[in-house]
């Protein structure tokens, strides 16, 4: 068996991600063992970013 491309296409038959217990999204992944949309498995928060309050909030009462 050559390194090249043939090797690739044996790479995609096992699954990456799963459905997510929390916010039912299909990006929970099986190998790091957490959720890539809600952060559900690193903690008990729900994963959220700065930038997404800006245009509801406006300047004065952002989240901190």
């Amino acid at each position: 068996m050559s390194k090249g491309t043939p090797s690739f296409g044996k790479r995609g038959k096992r699954k990456s991600h799963i459905t997510c217990r929390r916010c039912g999204k299909h990006s929970y992944s099986v190998n790091k063992k957490f959720c890539t949309s809600c952060g559900f498995g690193k903690g008990s928060r729900l994963k959220t970013f700065a930038w997404q309050w800006k245009r509801v909030l406006g300047k004065r009462n952002r989240k901190k």
